[in-house]
C-alpha cells in the first residue's frame, strides 16, 4: 500500500502492451496478486493490463518481467501528487504543477518530447480544461478556480472560465494547415490581420514570395513562418508558440526569434516550447524545466532565469529544488581536440562541381573528406545541400566535375517515409541485410539510441521524434563506411540531439568512418562535426559550397555572414549568443573572434 508520504503513479503504455504475445506475466508475478488481491488485472474488452495505484507496493516486478517494456511504476513525493494539474485516464499520462506567464517576457519550457509541454500550452490557452486528476467525471470552473486560489494563476483561470481570456497559440503540427485552410498564404494572413502589422510580418519572415501560393504549395519552413506570423498578428495579451523553429534555417530561426521577442518588448506575455537550445536561450528570459518520464507523467519545476535553468537541465539537477532528475549532465567541447583521430586516408575526394536544375545552379569547390572525420554542411536552405549530400550518395550525378569515392556509403534523407508495411526490428533487419535481434550491431547502434523498445510498433504509429532516431539507425547499421545524414536533429527534443550527436561522434572515430551532416541546430553541428563546408548564394537560385574547413574557422566565418557572435557558458561550455550590439558582442566582432571556442 501507499504510504503517507508518497503519491503511487502506474502507468501502462498501450501501444507497447501486447497481452496476447506474453504469458501475463505482470499479472503473475505480481505479489499483491499472489496473496489474493487484484492489483493487476486483465481489461474485459481487450485483455490489457490495469494496475491499482493504491494497491501497488511499488516493488518493481511488474517492470522487469514485462517483456515489452510497457509498465512504468514511480513513487514521487506526496507534496508533488497534492498538486496534480491534469490526467487523460486510467494508468496513462498525467502533469504535476503548471508554469507562470509574466508579462512583458518571454518564457521558455524545456524538457523531453512526452513530458507534457504541449499540453501545458493548450491548458493555459483555454484549449483543454484541467481536470485536476479525476478523469472519469467533469471537473467544474469552481473547483479549478479555487485549486489555483491564492496563486499568480488564478485570473488567469477566471478569464478562460469567463471567455475574456484572449490568447494566440502557433501550433506544434504546422504541416496540418493545408488541410485546415484552403486558400493562399496571403488569404490566411489577411483573416487574421487584427494589429495591422502584417506588412511588416512578411517582411521580417521573409514570407513575400510565399504570399500568392496556396498553403497547400508550402514548404515545412514556409509553413513555420507562416503559422508564426498568423499568431503574431492576432490581437491577444497571451501568446504561445510549440517549436516555432522546426523546418527553419539558422537565419530564419534568427527573424522568428526576434518577431517572438518583439511582441514582449510590447507587454505581451509569451510562452514558448523550443528544442533548439541555442535559439530558447536568445529567446527567452526565463525557463520552467519539465522533467518525469516521457509518455508517463511530467512535473513543472519552479521558474528560473534562462541561463540558470538550460544549465540545470543539462546537468540533470535542480538545485532549489534538490531534486536529480537524471544521472548524467552534458558537457560541451569546442575544441578540435579530436583532431589526431582524423586518418590521412580520403574516403571521398570531389573536384570543382557543377549541378544544374531549370531554375537553381550549385557550384561546389573542391575537397575531400578523411576517415574519422565529420563534416558539417551549414547555410540556409534552398543552397543546395541536400543536392551536394546526394551527389556524394550517387543519387544526382553532377554536370561537372568528379567524385572519387573510395569507400561505401549510407544516406538518411531529409523528409522521412513512415509506408513501410512492417515493424521497426523488421525495418532494421533490411536495412542490416540480416536479422537484427541478437546482432553486434545492436550492442553498438540500437541501444545506445533508445530504440529496442520500439521493435514491435508498426512504422506507422511511430511519432516523428521516433521516426527520426530509427531513420538514423536503419542508416547506421548498413555496410557502409561513409554515412551521409541530412537534417538528424529534426523531431528530436534536446537530450535526444545531444545524445545523437555525442553517439555519431564516438561511433565514427571509433570504427574509423566518416559522416557527413545537413542540420540547422548550431549545437548539434558544434558537438559533433570536425569541419565545416559553409554554403552561401541566392536561395533556390544560386548555391555555392566552399570547400571543408576546421570547425573553428569555418564556424567562425558562418557566424560572420550571420552578424552573431558565440560565447562559452563558463560551467558547461555550451555555445551561446551574444545580445546583439552587447558588450560582448562588440568586442568579438572588434577582434574577428564571431566563435568562441573553448
Amino acid at each position: 500500500m501507499n504510504s503517507n508520504s508518497t503519491h503511487r503513479v502506474a502507468v501502462l503504455d498501450e501501444e507497447l502492451c501486447q497481452p496476447k504475445k506474453c504469458g501475463l506475466e505482470c499479472i503473475v508475478y505480481c505479489p499483491v496478486n499472489k496473496t489474493g488481491g487484484e492489483c493487476i488485472v486483465q481489461r474485459t474488452e481487450d485483455g490489457k493490463a490495469v494496475i491499482s495505484e493504491d494497491l501497488c507496493t511499488g516493488c518493481g516486478i511488474c517492470i522487469k518481467k514485462c517483456p515489452f517494456d510497457a509498465i512504468v511504476i514511480v513513487n514521487l513525493a506526496k507534496e508533488i501528487g497534492e498538486h496534480k494539474i491534469h490526467q487523460y485516464g486510467i494508468n496513462s499520462f498525467r502533469l504535476y504543477h503548471i508554469p507562470l506567464l509574466k508579462k512583458g517576457s518571454v518564457i521558455g519550457l524545456l524538457g523531453r518530447n512526452g513530458i507534457g509541454k504541449s499540453t501545458l500550452l493548450n491548458i493555459l490557452s483555454g484549449n483543454i480544461k484541467p481536470n485536476l486528476g479525476n478523469y472519469d467525471s467533469e471537473v467544474d470552473w469552481d473547483e479549478i478556480i479555487k485549486n489555483f486560489q491564492g496563486t499568480e494563476l488564478k485570473p488567469h483561470f477566471e478569464k478562460i472560465s469567463s471567455g475574456t481570456l484572449r490568447t494566440s497559440i502557433k501550433p506544434q503540427m504546422v504541416q496540418l494547415i493545408p488541410k485546415a485552410f484552403k486558400g493562399t498564404a496571403q488569404e490566411l494572413l489577411k483573416k487574421y490581420d487584427e494589429r495591422g502589422i502584417v506588412d511588416s510580418i512578411i517582411d521580417q519572415l521573409s514570407l513575400s514570395k510565399s504570399l500568392n501560393r496556396s498553403v497547400s504549395e508550402l514548404s515545412g519552413g514556409e509553413l513555420q513562418r507562416l503559422a508564426v506570423a498568423v499568431a503574431v498578428n492576432k490581437d491577444a495579451d497571451y501568446y504561445f508558440f510549440d517549436e516555432p523553429s522546426s523546418y527553419n534555417d539558422i537565419y530564419q530561426r534568427l527573424a522568428v526569434a526576434r518577431t517572438i521577442k518583439q511582441l514582449a518588448s510590447e507587454g505581451k506575455s509569451v510562452m514558448v516550447v523550443e528544442h533548439d537550445l541555442t535559439l530558447l536561450d536568445y529567446l527567452s528570459e526565463y525557463i520552467h524545466i519539465l522533467y518525469g518520464e516521457p509518455g508517463a507523467y511530467g512535473i513543472v519545476a519552479p521558474i528560473q532565469g534562462t541561463r540558470v535553468g538550460i544549465n540545470g537541465f543539462l546537468d540533470g539537477y535542480i538545485p532549489a529544488e534538490n531534486i536529480r532528475f537524471r544521472e548524467k549532465s552534458f558537457k560541451f567541447d569546442g575544441s578540435n581536440k579530436n583532431e589526431e583521430l582524423i586518418a590521412d586516408r580520403a574516403l571521398t575526394k570531389f573536384s570543382d562541381l557543377t549541378k544544374s536544375f531549370p531554375s537553381f545552379i550549385l557550384n561546389v569547390s573542391s575537397g575531400q573528406i578523411r576517415e574519422g572525420e565529420i563534416v558539417g554542411l551549414v547555410g540556409a536552405n534552398a543552397l543546395g545541400k541536400t543536392t551536394f549530400m546526394k551527389m556524394i550518395a550517387g543519387i544526382e550525378k553532377a554536370d561537372t566535375g568528379q567524385i572519387d569515392i573510395q569507400a561505401s556509403l549510407s544516406y538518411k534523407p531529409q523528409y522521412l517515409q513512415n509506408d513501410y508495411d512492417g515493424n521497426i526490428a523488421s525495418l532494421l533487419s533490411v536495412a542490416y541485410q540480416g536479422p537484427i535481434e541478437g546482432s553486434t550491431v545492436e550492442q553498438q547502434i540500437i541501444v545506445p539510441m533508445g530504440i529496442k523498445k520500439l521493435y514491435d510498433k508498426k512504422v506507422d504509429t511511430l511519432s516523428g521524434g521516433e521516426l527520426q532516431k530509427v531513420a538514423v539507425c536503419c542508416s547506421l547499421v548498413r555496410h557502409a563506411d561513409i554515412y551521409a545524414l541530412d537534417e538528424p536533429s529534426a523531431f528530436l527534443d534536446v537530450e535526444d540531439r545531444i545524445n545523437i550527436a555525442k553517439f555519431l561522434h564516438r561511433f565514427v572515430k571509433s570504427q574509423g568512418k566518416c559522416a557527413i551532416i545537413v542540420d540547422h541546430d548550431m549545437q548539434l553541428i558544434d558537438l559533433v562535426a570536425d569541419s565545416l563546408m559553409i554554403f552561401s548564394g541566392n536561395p533556390g537560385e544560386k548555391g555555392f559550397a566552399g570547400s571543408p574547413r576546421k570547425k573553428d574557422i569555418g564556424m567562425n566565418k558562418f557566424l560572420e555572414t550571420l552578424s552573431i557572435t558565440y560565447r562559452r557558458d563558463e560551467n558547461t561550455g555550451r555555445p551561446r549568443i551574444n545580445k546583439m550590439g552587447g558588450r560582448l558582442d562588440r568586442a568579438q566582432k572588434n577582434s574577428g573572434d564571431y566563435y568562441e571556442r573553448t
